[in-house]
């Protein structure tokens, strides 16, 4: 059974710093892509930063290019998501997924996912 578990989240102010992990199980962590996103009341979930764990390829939506930071640890089946220079508009719930085919950093693309992480940063 995949599972994906977020942690970190938290209350911080703007320019802040906050460290998002996702602890994977359940899956051949190599085979897959995953993927961070978020979701702020009353808007879509969007991707803030994929990528493919075989090559170590990575994206990242614009609004966060330059500040966060997407890793992984193979060896402990983990992802982190090193957040800098918060903004407000970075507050929402942050999702971790995974899928083996994505193409895209979109919601839509991914089948599994974690329980959500909030992240609130206030001004």
């Amino acid at each position: 059974e995949v599972q994906l578990v977020e942690s970190g989240g938290g209350l911080v102010h703007a320019g802040g710093s906050l460290r998002l992990s996702c602890a994977a199980s359940g899956f051949t962590f190599d085979d897959y892509l995953i993927g961070w996103f978020r979701q702020a009341p009353g808007k879509e979930r969007e991707g803030v930063s994929c990528i493919n764990i075989s090559d170590g390829s990575a994206y990242y939506a614009d609004s966060v290019k330059g500040r966060f930071t997407f890793s992984s640890d193979n060896a402990k089946n983990m992802v982190y998501l090193q957040m800098n220079s918060l903004k407000p508009e970075d507050t929402g719930v942050y999702y971790c997924a995974a899928d083996r085919i994505a193409t895209r950093c979109s919601r839509y693309e991914y089948d599994y996912w974690g329980q959500g992480t909030q992240v609130t940063v206030s001004s």
